[in-house]
């Protein structure tokens, strides 16, 4: 049996990869991948901690937080997509029509 401190390590370097590309990338497609990776580093570490603990919530927080990801991936994209038939271009530095 894998002791859980290791899907918690795993889920550390997912998160922090994933905050990293957040951080670090401009190219948005990129970015939202970042984010649906982070967020799948908190489903690991819920279902291993309720794996440990005995307990069905973490797997029940998980089916709600895949559900937010499903809708984020969806309007994320549908958002990208005006967007780049105005701007021709996924590159955040270049969405400046938003400003005041």
């Amino acid at each position: 049996m894998i002791p859980t401190s290791w899907y918690l390590l795993l889920a550390a370097v997912l998160f922090a990869t994933g905050a990293g590309g957040v951080l670090l990338r401009r190219n948005t497609l990129v970015i939202l991948m970042c984010v649906e990776l982070m967020m799948n580093a908190v489903n690991l570490t819920f279902v291993a901690f309720s794996h440990q603990l005995g307990s069905m919530t973490g797997q029940v927080f998980v089916f709600m937080i895949m559900t937010v990801a499903a809708v984020e991936a969806a309007v994320g994209l549908a958002i990208l997509v005006e967007l780049y038939r105005h701007v021709k271009s996924v590159n955040t530095d270049d969405f400046d029509s938003l400003k005041g």
